[in-house]
């Protein structure tokens, strides 16, 4: 790319100058890897960040270095020389209205990456048709002040979220890119700026109130010297957050990135750099795509048309979601014949254009584009469309009713449709399939699928078109010559329209989910007669929903793990024999304690490879509650009662076991459990009824800690206010033959004072000590110092010999290495 080069993102061209400049020079991070970031990650950063007004942070000579910062200045309002196709919204000022960009396309980062606009910051309300609307979204900004780090946001995170939940929001955390973490819950839109500031301030100073010790809700800067500011004021209407998936002015190009409430709770959390989001991206999605609602899927059709100048449905609206199965085909003789082939889906119809119409057998493969979703209501549109106007020409209805769905993704549709008895189908049922031949053009082939019973379709082994049929079918040719055989299999194709075939079952899932437990411990349990006991098990809560002969593993948050875990879907029709809903949890077993890690092996399988993994290492579910049965709901029965139901319906197998009450004190059970390894007890109230979806203090957590002693061997400098001393120590235990294998990292525990001390007192070492185990990115950061023994409180130990959720107790200076067991 030249010093100065036009680029062409999404049709748009614009200038992109200097793209090998240096914008982080810690990293080395250039302009050109600014663009590529926000161009990879656009969808979401837009998702997020559309349709709101949008403050840039601009550095135009780069971030600088740590001695010498570069400058820095807010831009609010839209440059002179920008782009005529950048959309903007007008804000009133003062001193007159002011123009302000949105993003609307991904050309429109791009541009902001050529001003140098690395922070984008937006409210928590957004722009439609000109008015602005109330929040929808809650925003709380939690900043560790001196002496203060990211474990002790995660802790007041944790907190956060029982109080939200309680009300009925449902917050998602992101590390903010800076020093601490946000925290944002969706709002329906019925309150105004004024009101969630009032709900954020109230919550913010009830936790004060509650964790005086580390949380504080006064801005006052004297105030937060070891302790975590709560800060609510950002849901003000004049107020803005840096944007999700936004990269921050700081020394690294880290970013405002989305994280899991299980990250939040195993602690050890550092900043996110750009690289890092675009890994998990990839792997893992927009994990905070439930804060937002989805782009309004209308606006493309909107720009393409003027409801002044065509008689085709203009509705200002976006789209309200619907579970309706309609469809239309519609002859449309514009410049040239074709036929527009419409599905219901969502709140609009999902429209391709087919050239040659639908094949009228199964030897046939005709070419479809996909074209801009269109509103419900052309389904019933016929007319002429005025020349000079998209789409011009006369439009009818060849044929219209409804259809029945097999399967729906992004790359494939299998349905039938059920038509007119006069339509142009013959009033026959029309089974196809839509297989998307190339992304980049919207190009899918179109594919008449034989009609076959449900016996044979369990059979099915699918149908892949020949690369000279999906050639065929992009030039728009008839595919008269490779009639589709089913010994061709397209077998993933093939193995889940087999199953979706062999058993007919409601898609809906079940509209319960899991009750949540409280934080305590053992001294706030007062008269144990009224409690049951059980094992915390350290697995994955799901609730297990046998509805016939199908059945669902759906986790805390309604996704379906049923394809990771095949070996349990198995399991289940024996071990409950009638229609029910249950609550437990997935474990991976070893010696009768549960394998936390060994499970994050099982999350992303499917198919093949989950049917391998439940052979070689199978999972275990534990089931502790009973919420429906024979269609019966139980949730306000005694909790005593449903535990009753629940051991006479199960019948208990090597695969599905029934969590156990606990007999005896609970010191001693406390005191077994520790022995075991296990994570803890939950406790529950014998009379406690089942809150679904909701946090209730009748249900709470044990977790026990363990005293560890390790040997500290490095140390990694803290972010922030703690930079230029320890952010977190490098621990170690004795291994075999001498060495040593890391333990983990410890971040929280100390005070700032203690921070200063062991910087100061630890002695420095050259040379890395003979560490197994150490990760890479902990190699690159640390600081090696001399030996010294230290005793930490942890929870339990990963398989890989690490510490989990370790808190600093202090040096142990009486204590030698060899004192320390292997």
């Amino acid at each position: 790319m030249a010093a100065a080069d036009r680029i062409v993102v999404g049709g748009r061209s614009l200038r992109f100058s200097n793209p090998d400049k240096v914008l982080y020079p810690s990293t080395g991070t250039t302009k050109r890897d600014v663009l590529e970031y926000v161009l990879r990650a656009s969808e979401p950063i837009i998702a997020h960040a559309g349709g709101r007004p949008v403050t840039r942070k601009r550095w135009t000579e780069g971030v600088g270095t740590e001695k010498k910062p570069g400058q820095v200045f807010f831009q609010k309002t839209l440059e002179k020389g920008a782009p005529e196709w950048v959309q903007t919204v007008e804000l009133q000022h003062s001193t007159g209205p002011k123009q302000y960009p949105v993003l609307t396309e991904p050309a429109v980062l791009a541009w902001m990456a050529q001003m140098r606009a690395l922070e984008l910051h937006v409210p928590q309300w957004r722009m439609l048709d000109g008015d602005r609307q109330n929040p929808d979204r809650l925003v709380l900004d939690l900043d560790p002040g001196p002496g203060a780090d990211l474990d002790d946001c995660a802790r007041v995170a944790l907190w956060v979220r029982e109080l939200l939940e309680d009300i009925g929001l449902h917050p998602v955390p992101l590390t903010s890119g800076s020093k601490g973490i946000h925290l944002y819950a969706r709002l329906d839109g019925t309150v105004t700026s004024e009101q969630a500031s009032e709900v954020a301030h109230t919550l913010a100073r009830s936790l004060e109130q509650m964790h005086p010790e580390l949380i504080v809700s006064d801005m006052k800067k004297a105030l937060r010297t070891n302790k975590v500011l709560l800060d609510w004021s950002q849901n003000s209407g004049s107020k803005t957050t840096v944007a999700p998936y936004s990269l921050r002015g700081r020394l690294r190009p880290t970013v405002a990135a989305p994280r899991t409430w299980d990250e939040i709770e195993a602690g050890g959390l550092e900043q996110l750099e750009y690289t890092e989001v675009l890994e998990r991206l990839e792997r893992d999605g927009d994990l905070i795509a439930s804060l937002d609602p989805p782009p309004d899927r209308l606006a493309k059709y909107r720009g393409m048309r003027s409801a002044a100048r065509t008689p085709e449905p203009v509705p200002a609206e976006p789209p309200t979601s619907t579970d309706g199965r309609s469809f239309v085909i519609q002859k449309h003789r514009a410049s040239r014949l074709h036929y527009d082939f419409r599905l219901e889906q969502d709140g609009v119809l999902v429209s391709w254009a087919v050239p040659k119409g639908l094949p009228s057998t199964p030897k046939q493969n005709r070419l479809g584009v996909q074209t801009e979703d269109h509103p419900l209501e052309y389904g019933s549109f016929e007319g002429t469309i005025p020349k000079g106007e998209y789409g011009a020409g006369v439009v009818q209805i060849w044929d219209a009713g409804t259809y029945e769905l097999e399967k729906w993704r992004d790359d494939e549709v299998i349905a039938t449709l059920h038509g007119r008895p006069d339509g142009g189908l013959g009033g026959e049922p029309y089974r196809f399939a839509l297989i998307r031949t190339d992304a980049e053009k919207r190009q899918w082939l179109v594919h008449r699928m034989k009609e076959q019973d449900a016996e044979r379709d369990a059979r099915l082994k699918g149908y892949a078109p020949s690369k000279a049929a999906a050639a065929r079918a992009a030039r728009g040719e008839d595919d008269e010559a490779e009639a589709p055989a089913p010994a061709a299999p397209r077998r993933r194709l093939g193995k889940k329209l087999g199953r979706a075939a062999a058993r007919e079952r409601d898609d809906r899932p079940t509209d319960l989910r899991p009750m949540l437990a409280t934080q305590s411990d053992a001294s706030a349990i007062d008269d144990e007669r009224e409690w049951s006991f059980e094992v915390k098990w350290d697995g994955w809560r799901v609730l297990v929903e046998r509805r016939g002969d199908a059945v669902r593993l759906l986790s805390r948050n309604g996704r379906d793990l049923s394809g990771a875990f095949p070996e349990l879907v198995e399991a289940v029709p024996a071990a409950i024999e009638v229609d029910a809903v249950l609550d437990g949890e997935v474990v991976m077993l070893k010696r009768g304690v549960a394998d936390f890690e060994a499970l994050q092996d099982r999350g992303g399988l499917s198919g093949r490879q989950a049917a391998r993994a439940a052979k070689a290492s199978p999972a275990t579910l534990v089931l502790f509650d009973l919420l429906e049965e024979g269609g019966e709901r139980l949730v306000d029965e005694r909790l005593d009662d449903r535990q009753s139901r629940l051991d006479e319906l199960v019948h208990e197998s090597r695969r599905v076991k029934v969590s156990k009450p606990l007999r005896g004190s609970l010191a001693r059970i406390l005191e077994v459990t520790r022995q075991r390894g296990l994570e803890g007890v939950m406790a529950k109230r014998h009379d406690s009824r089942y809150r679904p979806g909701k946090r209730s203090d009748d249900w709470r957590k044990l977790k026990h800690q363990q005293s560890q002693e390790v040997v500290v061997v490095g140390w990694l400098e803290g972010n922030g206010s703690l930079s230029g001393t320890v952010g977190s120590l490098v621990l170690a235990l004795p291994g075999e033959g001498g060495r040593m294998r890391y333990a983990g990292r410890v971040g929280t525990g100390f005070s700032e004072r203690e921070r200063d001390r062991l910087r100061d007192e630890l002695r420095p070492r050259r040379t890395a000590p003979a560490l197994e185990g150490l990760p890479s990115d902990v190699a690159r950061k640390v600081r090696w110092v001399r030996a010294a023994v230290a005793e930490v409180e942890h929870t339990e130990r990963t398989t890989s010999g690490a510490l989990r959720h370790p808190v600093w107790k202090g040096l142990r200076p009486d204590k030698a290495l060899a004192d320390l067991n292997p």
